[in-house]
């Protein structure tokens, strides 16, 4: 069944195609069939896929379709590579991305452009795919410019609120700096190692540069360019809470399954170039750090709800990146997937609370929604136990190898160690004010009959209610991927110190219960004097990035913009224009319809060029 690998994109990406060129012209249900099934056929390839890569016990497989070009010695191809990384990341995008689907169909249901929405997502999750299973650099960018075209038709899907098309347009934009970072390298790797196909690249760059190296140290900063892009780490996190403009299941798709997932991706593919680059990597680990911190205080000052859990990814993938920065690689990978389980978890339960509210999002708007939404209940209160490394939660096990490993870190290990637990203590505090005051809070106008619903949208919720709370006890096969396994056995800290990691996330709990359910502790005190309210203002901000990527690029290029408002560029290009309009007019003037001048016209030609001969 391995042979048949090339089906995985191929369902999602002919699911595209039907809906494309159909123009919404099917029903419904035989779009929804066809967009959410193409999904659950990949899924079912994959398990199969799955159950026999790992019955077979080879450490890789790869796929042959078809050579994609050959130029002098450069001959990549449409080729699928399977190891124990690219099968851990295939069953996420299409288990998850199938239950986000399904979850779709009925969220979407009312929608004017139903087929449109779902050729869109199709397309996303064949990207990728791609990006994934492709064995060269080459088919991983084909998949990495997919995943970033999709992400802007699916951001301002409801293209006609102009708000939403600027928000596309920031990913798109903010997203192409690192992706053209990400192009850099590609050149620069192939320029000295010879090859874009991984594993091939990875065995020479090993050979042929030592530790330390300036190409090492360059080549990894410019696909960490492309990691922070994709992945919204600090430079370039500014587009993602923005990206909250599309319809929920996008952003449940964008957070858990796909985009976000990209960069972790690649930096654990290349992880050998890392180990090369041991600056660079631990600058991975300062990045994720820094970013994760960041985002945690942001989240406390948001109200929307969405927006809420968008800055809660960037602070998740920044423990993805610390664990990468540290060495931790099954440990980062581990918790991309239970990451992906509550975060999806999170998102379609928010999608419930939005529609039952009549497309509210601000939590302040809600309140005492507990007893009118109880699915919708018991996923966020899964879902944010998961997300604060509750005990024995599938966030639990992930966050906690990465932060015994950070600990174990030679060096700045115990600062980052820190640092990440001060980080699930913000975790703890922003997510339980969230829970608390939807589901607890006093009741702001009338709260919803019913909770809008069906199987296919509360289907998807149990199913990532279980995984959720048990996801943390499935064992990922990627050992031989880095060469060594990370397991509790294998960390030596007191039993003291991993009693303070497991009780500074349940004591940011505690003061979101006592702050904003029990309301012990008046915030509106807190914000009552002026230090409170400046620094509320400055985090809800995202700490002013925006604000001063608007003075460095943005408003530069809108003045250069009003003084050329004329175009001088378009001006040579007009000179050349008319100048060649002024040499036709003369051309056409020697077009007489005189045979003798013709031939009088010729004569003299050759005459000219026999002296040119002569004299030269």
């Amino acid at each position: 069944m391995q042979e048949f690998i090339w089906l995985l994109p191929s369902f999602p990406l002919a699911g595209f195609l039907i809906l494309v060129l159909t123009s919404g012209t099917l029903s419904r249900i035989t779009v929804a069939v066809i967009g959410a099934g193409s999904i659950g056929l990949s899924f079912l390839v994959a398990s199969i896929i799955a159950v026999q890569f790992l019955g077979s016990g080879d450490d890789y497989y790869i796929k042959e379709v078809w050579a994609w070009m050959s130029v002098g010695g450069f001959s990549p191809g449409f080729s699928f590579y399977l190891d124990g990384l690219s099968l851990v990341m295939m069953l996420i995008i299409t288990g998850v991305g199938f239950l986000i689907h399904l979850y779709a169909t009925g969220y979407m249901a009312d929608d004017p452009s139903y087929s449109r929405f779902f050729s869109y997502m199709n397309l996303f999750i064949a990207a990728m795919l791609m990006l994934v299973l492709g064995d060269n650099l080459v088919l991983l960018y084909l998949g990495w410019e997919g995943v970033g075209l999709c992400s802007y038709l699916l951001i301002g899907f409801w293209y006609t609120k102009p708000e939403n098309g600027y928000a596309a347009r920031k990913a798109f934009v903010v997203t192409r700096v690192g992706d053209t970072s990400m192009a850099i390298g590609l050149f620069l790797l192939f320029a000295q190692l010879g090859t874009l196909n991984i594993q091939d690249m990875l065995h020479v760059a090993e050979v042929e540069w030592n530790i330390g190296s300036g190409l090492a140290i360059a080549t990894t900063m410019l696909l960490l360019g492309g990691a922070v892009g994709k992945s919204a780490q600090l430079p370039l996190q500014t587009w993602l809470p923005d990206a909250m403009a599309g319809p929920t299941p996008i952003s449940a798709l964008i957070h858990a399954a796909t985009m976000v997932t990209a960069g972790v991706y690649l930096i654990a593919r290349t992880h050998v170039l890392f180990q090369l680059a041991p600056s660079v990597q631990l600058l991975v680990a300062w990045i994720g750090l820094i970013t994760l911190l960041m985002a945690g205080f942001t989240a406390l000052t948001q109200s929307d709800i969405k927006r809420i859990l968008a800055f809660s990814t960037v602070s998740q993938i920044g423990y993805m990146f610390l664990g990468l920065g540290v060495g931790a690689w099954s440990a980062a990978i581990f918790h991309l997937m239970t990451h992906a389980f509550f975060k999806a978890l999170l998102f379609l339960a928010s999608g419930t609370v939005i529609l039952s509210m009549h497309h509210e999002q601000s939590i302040f708007k809600m309140g005492g929604l507990r007893k009118a939404l109880p699915v919708s209940f018991a996923s966020f209160l899964i879902g944010s136990l998961a997300l604060t490394a509750f005990p024995y939660t599938s966030g639990y096990f992930s966050k906690d190898e990465i932060l015994l490993a950070a600990l174990e870190l030679d060096g700045p290990g115990i600062f980052l160690w820190a640092g990440g637990v001060l980080g699930a203590f913000f975790t703890g505090i922003y997510t339980f004010r969230l829970f608390f005051v939807v589901f607890f809070g006093e009741t702001s106008g009338h709260p919803p009959e019913k909770e809008v619903g069906g199987w296919h949208m509360n289907g998807p919720l149990i199913v990532l209610m279980v995984l959720s709370i048990f996801g943390g006890f499935i064992s990922i096969p990627v050992d031989a991927v880095f060469g060594h396994g990370e397991s509790h056995e294998e960390h030596h800290v007191s039993a003291l110190v991993h009693g303070f990691m497991v009780a500074v996330p349940l004591l940011g709990i505690l003061v979101s219960y006592l702050c904003f359910h029990k309301k012990v502790f008046s915030i509106e005190k807190l914000m009552s004097y002026s230090i409170s309210r400046r620094l509320h203002k400055f985090w809800h901000s995202g700490w002013g990035m925006d604000w001063l990527y608007d003075r460095v690029f943005v408003f530069p290029f809108l003045w250069l913009s009003r003084i050329n408002h004329a175009d001088l560029v378009d001006r040579f290009y007009g000179l050349i224009v008319e100048v060649s309009k002024s040499a036709n007019k003369m051309v056409v003037k020697s077009q007489t319809g005189y045979l003798r001048w013709y031939a009088f016209i010729m004569a003299l030609g050759l005459v000219a060029l026999l002296l040119l001969g002569i004299i030269l």
